[in-house]
């Protein structure tokens, strides 16, 4: 009989304390669903060694959102050949069933939707209790109100300003009165993070409206060459967040 080998779960992150992304910075999370998959390995090393040091993974259920992405065993084979911070987006009806199986794939950091569950804070306390950090998306039409009774308990803000489900749409305004108002309800060690239509033309208005991080997908990997897009695009977003710092 071979030998029974125990692996030990990770010990629960406490929130704020130990948690990669606590301390503010203006941070690329290149969205891997826009990748050319035949290349992904060669695409994720480039914009690594081009300074990206974290990578958002959305994952779509085909019930939550009307798409189908990836799963487990991709982020399982990512993980291999990255040490990025690697930033799962479940965009999935039942997150607290599947947290787990992300999490031993890999996964550092879970973020649920709001609009999935009536249970927000068993969710958060599952996630924690795996060993990783928690954050909570909301979607385009969902007001703040809809976490303000969790946002003291979660480590990352999501606000989509595009509709969940498709890459490639055009931002959405409107939604930087919602990242500006959780800008300042969010404390220091809190991130929040912007993602849909992030481009030479919206990142700014969205490091100004005090986003961090900016998740980017087509803007990054559609381009003739990855690297640069995303370096060009953190340069904007320093800045106008400079610029606005600066005008008061």
């Amino acid at each position: 009989m071979g030998k029974v080998v125990t692996i030990s779960p990770k010990p629960s992150v406490p929130l704020g304390n130990g948690f990669t992304l606590a301390t503010p910075a203006i941070r690329m999370a290149p969205s891997v669903l826009s990748a050319d998959f035949g290349r992904l390995a060669e695409q994720i090393a480039a914009v690594e060694a081009a300074g990206a040091t974290i990578l958002h993974l959305d994952v779509m259920d085909g019930q939550f959102v009307p798409n189908i992405s990836f799963g487990v065993p991709v982020i399982k084979s990512l993980r291999k050949y990255t040490k990025c911070f690697l930033d799962s987006h479940l965009m999935i009806a039942e997150p607290k069933r599947y947290a787990e199986a992300f999490v031993n794939a890999g996964c550092d950091h879970i973020t649920f939707h709001i609009e999935v569950t009536n249970e927000p804070r068993a969710v958060i306390e599952h996630i924690r209790g795996l060993g990783v950090s928690v954050g909570v998306s909301i979607n385009p039409s969902t007001p703040i109100s809809a976490i303000a009774s969790i946002l003291d308990n979660v480590d990352l803000v999501l606000v989509m300003s595009v509709w969940p489900g498709f890459g490639g749409q055009g931002f959405i305004p409107d939604v930087l009165d919602k990242v500006r108002e959780l800008k300042g309800r969010l404390k220091l060690h809190q991130r929040l993070q912007i993602d849909g239509g992030i481009d030479d033309k919206t990142i700014g208005l969205a490091a100004v409206a005090g986003a961090d991080p900016f998740v980017a997908g087509t803007a990054i990997f559609a381009s003739s060459d990855p690297p640069q897009a995303m370096r060009r695009l953190h340069q904007l977003a320093i800045q106008a967040a400079q610029r606005s710092a600066a005008n008061g």
